[in-house]
């Protein structure tokens, strides 16, 4: 099973888990969905291609189909995400926390960008990126469009490759 669909699946988990379940349009996408706050976010380990002690939760949608989505990813003081790519545009706002974000296929700290709460971000389809984590964990939401997936730059780099 590839990283992409590993993350899918589990998004498609998560999503199920949601408490309550929104009324269905005929396209098959909900019509409406409340989050009343962060309390109400259900969240649970991310997927292995993804470091580990990250969590997630799918807010809307279902990454691995077409359609739009969005997700949340708690990430952890002191966590690298590697330079990958995605298939599809992607959002990113940073909700809690400090974040910080570099451009190219090999993640250079001095170059990285930092992100104070209320960042946004947004990146184009396979372009590569990389985050990471300070002193400070960090909530942010991923909105995009699927089918979406996570594309390490280098294959070493991916953590399902290595074992949680």
């Amino acid at each position: 099973m590839t990283p992409a669909v590993r993350f899918a699946a589990l998004a498609v988990a998560t999503l199920s888990a949601v408490a309550a379940t929104p009324a269905t349009a005929a396209s098959g996408h909900p019509t409406m969905i409340t989050v009343a706050g962060a309390d109400a976010v259900r969240w649970t380990p991310a997927p292995a291609a993804l470091p580990k002690g990250i969590e997630i939760s799918v807010i809307m949608g279902d990454p691995d189909k077409p359609g739009p989505f969005a997700l949340r990813l708690r990430i952890p003081a002191g966590t690298v995400i590697a330079p990958h790519t995605h298939a599809t545009d992607e959002t990113v706002t940073l909700l809690t926390g400090s974040l910080v974000h570099d451009m190219g296929e090999k993640r250079v700290e001095s170059r990285g960008e930092p992100f104070a709460e209320g960042g946004f971000l947004y990146l184009p389809a396979n372009m590569p990126h990389s985050l990471w984590t300070k002193g400070e964990a960090a909530v942010i939401q991923v909105n995009g469009t699927g089918p979406f997936g996570l594309n390490y730059v280098n294959p070493a780099d991916d953590p399902s490759k290595a074992g949680r």
